[in-house]
């Protein structure tokens, strides 16, 4: 029986082959991220609990990986990015440049049962901007996320971006006389895995009565904005559904028309949500969320500074990771140096002189150690996923020259020292 320790629960070991699926995934995050005009920032991995439960309640400690530090402290490892955010722009207070575009690439951690899709320990992409409430600012973002999926091979056919307005249903219960509507939304969010009389009872627990239930159903089953028009008349939330639609007129100039659609289920669970809301899924809906965001404008302040209207979604690499497996989508290999130096003479001095002049001009360059054998050298440089051999120490050349082999074609010729490093 083996006694070797295993990694905890609900957490990834990341070998090579594996730390370049992650980089390919993180690397088209950024680029689209620069394309897009924004900043990258971050944060501590821990932080005081009160900030998480300042915002969801002592409920959420159940969900967190909470320690007293040394100091008798209470800390908590972050399991979302954007709290820390809005400590971030807080602290800036008036300094900050508005609107702030602003993303970054967590380690994040949450308490919660490991199951497809989801895991303890994960990475997340947030992308956010501060201080804008234009919806042109929830376009922007959504229009983002898009080109994140086409920048990793998806096509608008592969992914659909589920929109909705947290703000049009916020309405509706105010015109239900609704009492209570954070357990509304988490009900409501949670609708399709609740048994019928278990969301039922949730809901007239708020206030809500037949009649609300039904009005809530029809908005659920609603197709199109007209639809809804049919069922709200109050003026906010009618202003809300003018807001989606200039959200979707935005969203079909930024070029992403096929890619999105209204979807009056999106709820989100959290309740600082307050505009509009949106979820990425893969189309046949096989797996969890790809990303998930909205508007919060009054979380800032709800933090302990000034109200700043806000906009931002988290895309997870684990889900993201599991849809382009499906798809064929994820490199295959380990990434390896250009050249690999093969000792013929078995001179080790030859070769760390040689992979110096070439490291110091910009070449990628490894080489194995201790006089192996041209055969195991040869292995080493396939094993370490190098695309040239290069070979050191031959009685065929001159003392400035090379042969160097393509260890995909099987090509090989002599070169100069000098061609080499330019």
């Amino acid at each position: 029986m083996s006694n070797k320790i295993q990694p905890p629960k609900g957490t990834r070991d990341f070998y090579p082959a594996d730390m370049a699926v992650q980089n390919h995934i993180f690397s088209a995050w950024r680029r689209v991220c620069a394309r897009f005009g924004f900043q990258e920032y971050e944060g501590p991995s821990f932080e005081h609990l009160e900030l998480y439960t300042g915002k969801s309640g002592d409920e959420i400690v159940g969900q967190l990986y909470n320690f007293k530090d040394k100091g008798d402290r209470d800390l908590a490892l972050r399991p979302e990015m954007t709290p820390t955010l809005a400590r971030l722009a807080n602290q800036l207070g008036r300094d900050l440049r508005k609107p702030a575009r602003w993303f970054s690439l967590p380690r994040l951690w949450r308490y919660e049962k490991q199951q497809r899709g989801r895991l303890r320990e994960f990475f997340q992409l947030n992308m956010d901007i501060l201080g804008s409430d234009s919806v042109e600012a929830d376009a922007e973002l959504i229009a983002a996320a898009c080109a994140i999926c086409e920048e990793l091979g998806l096509k608008a056919g592969d992914v659909v971006v589920r929109i909705s307005s947290r703000r049009l249903i916020s309405s509706l219960l105010d015109e239900l006389g609704c009492t209570d509507k954070p357990p509304v939304y988490l009900a409501l969010d949670r609708r399709e895995k609740l048994p019928r009389e278990e969301f039922e009872a949730g809901l007239r627990g708020s206030g809500l009565g037949d009649d609300g239930i039904r009005r809530l159903d029809a908005l659920f089953a609603a197709t199109s904005l007209d639809s809804v028009k049919e069922i709200v008349d109050s003026a906010p939330a009618l202003a809300a559904l003018a807001e989606l639609e200039t959200l979707f007129s935005l969203l079909a100039a930024h070029g992403v028309a096929e890619w999105v659609r209204f979807d009056p289920t999106v709820v989100r669970g959290l309740a600082y949500y307050t505009g509009v809301v949106y979820e990425v899924f893969d189309a046949g809906r096989s797996l969890r969320a790809i990303a998930g965001g909205g508007r919060y404008d009054d979380l800032l302040q709800k933090l302990g500074g000034e109200r700043l209207p806000a906009v931002g979604f988290g895309m997870g690499d684990v889900v993201i990771a599991e849809l382009l497996r499906e798809k064929g989508l994820l490199p295959s290999g380990i990434p390896g140096p250009d050249l690999w130096l093969v000792s013929l003479d078995g001179d080790g001095r030859k070769l760390a002189a040689l992979a110096a002049r070439l490291r110091a001009s910009g070449r990628e360059v490894g080489f194995s150690f201790g006089g192996a054998k041209l055969g195991k050298q040869m292995q080493a440089a396939q094993e370490n996923g190098a695309k040239r051999a290069v070979f050191v120490g031959s009685d065929r050349v001159g003392a400035h020259e090379v042969e160097v082999k393509d260890l995909a074609t099987g090509e090989q010729k002599t070169v100069s020292v000098e061609a080499l490093c330019t």
